[in-house]
């Protein structure tokens, strides 16, 4: 049973934000500059003005002689350790809590507290590398059957290690960013040739995404995967947009490229494993045993509903069409990060680890559109009528994701893109 703590700040029903959260971000007001941030409610919170304004004095804070909260984003916060993320998080629920010393304090609240409504969401760090991984089963199967065959879907390392491949960290962007349509080269089943086109198989992944934090490990020294998570700084949700048509193509034999690079969008405020720690699950028994390297004492996740929604340009109202869950890993991100750093890669506070797409066991529960209309062949249809065998132009895609119910709920708050039409062919020819 959770710890009850009532916050003095108003909360709407079946908010993302209770005061059981407190998660991180960046936001900035009409015309001002990013500053590093927390939600509870409506009400943004500036660390930087709480920091400046002395609040932040705990045994482990008031030691480190330089200010962390004074950039416009929260990367010197993430290069710290969970004993300082556990000790800022505690004392933001201590302030915000009724009978505070901050309750009454109108002229501080002032300075502190801006209604969400006048802020703006910026990207809540600078990311350093990304990387993204294939660990849900249902999904890998699923995908397997499209291209294999049931009997041959799932690939022989699959079962042996987390697979994974780097991306591009450039093109990671903000919940509500315009997502515009790629071109590339596409070469259809039955053609001698392929084509330069407009890409016609555009998709969604639902990931969550693990943010790395702390001290980093050294070059040629493996992190082990019983104090991985002490890497971890918190979780965002990840569209990993996919440009299917373009990868086919491309992909042999060095994997995805230009079908993935061209966008990520995430949602705003980083989740932590504190905030989370109420709603962790067992992950069911790995056959075969991983190796050495892999096994955890504890395999875990956390049972956090996932929502994809659609609009359209005849149906702008959002309409929800699947629920996954975070507990549909089959690798944990402890496994992940213990397999990227396995040859002694130095992995860095700041960089974005995506799980892969996120799968359940029912048609509705699957993460992406190609797996959701099997390649096309079983339309996604809408109240309106319209259907969808992948994503159109003016389509707007939301994804959501939250941890239990009522006043304990800790959410993500929303992961949102619109497709714009993809540049004219005349820009390719000046």
């Amino acid at each position: 049973m959770q710890q009850a703590i009532q916050a003095f700040l108003l909360i709407p029903k079946d908010s993302d934000f209770t005061i059981k959260n407190i998660p991180f971000g960046v936001a900035s007001k009409p015309n001002g500059n990013p500053f590093p941030a927390t939600i509870i409610g409506d009400s943004v919170i500036n660390l930087a003005k709480l920091e400046e304004l002395g609040y932040f004095n705990g045994p482990l804070f008031s030691t480190l002689g330089s200010k962390v909260f004074d950039s416009g984003n929260l990367n010197k916060f993430v290069s710290l350790s969970r004993p300082y993320w556990k000790e800022v998080r505690y004392q933001i629920q201590s302030l915000f809590q009724c009978g505070s010393q901050l309750e009454n304090n109108q002229e501080a609240l002032a300075q502190i507290i801006t209604p969400v409504q006048d802020t703006q969401n910026h990207l809540p760090i600078t990311i350093g590398e990304y990387t993204d991984f294939y660990s849900s089963k249902n999904h890998a199967f699923n995908m397997g059957s499209i291209i294999r065959g049931p009997d041959n879907a799932m690939q022989p390392n699959w079962y042996y290690l987390p697979v994974g491949y780097h991306g591009r960290r450039s093109s990671i962007v903000i919940d509500g960013t315009d997502i515009r349509r790629p071109w590339g080269q596409v070469k259809a089943p039955t053609a001698e040739k392929p084509s330069f086109t407009k890409c016609k198989r555009l998709d969604y992944e639902l990931e969550i995404g693990a943010v790395i934090g702390g001290t980093p490990n050294n070059l040629g020294e493996p992190i082990k995967v019983n104090q991985a998570e002490d890497r971890v700084f918190g979780f965002v949700i990840l569209n990993d947009w996919s440009a299917r048509d373009v990868q086919v193509w491309e992909y042999v034999p060095l994997g995805p490229f230009g079908a993935k690079n061209f966008a990520s969008t995430i949602s705003p405020w980083i989740v932590s494993i504190e905030a989370l720690e109420p709603f962790r699950i067992q992950l069911p028994e790995q056959d075969p045993e991983p190796f050495v390297y892999l096994k955890e004492k504890n395999h875990t996740s956390f049972d956090i509903r996932l929502e994809v929604l659609i609009g359209t340009e005849k149906s702008p109202e959002l309409e929800h069409f699947t629920t996954s869950n975070f507990k549909y890993m089959y690798w944990s991100v402890n496994q992940q990060i213990a397999h990227h750093s396995i040859t002694g890669c130095n992995i860095q506070p700041g960089d974005l680890f995506g799980s892969g797409t996120i799968s359940g066991t029912t048609k509705d529960g699957r993460g992406c559109l190609m797996e959701y209309t099997w390649n096309g062949k079983e339309p996604l249809v809408l109240k309106s009528g319209e259907q969808r065998l992948f994503l159109e132009d003016g389509d707007v895609l939301e994804m959501r994701g939250y941890a239990g119910e009522g006043e304990n709920r800790v959410g993500f708050g929303r992961c949102k893109g619109k497709i714009l039409p993809a540049l004219d062919e005349a820009y390719f020819q000046s």
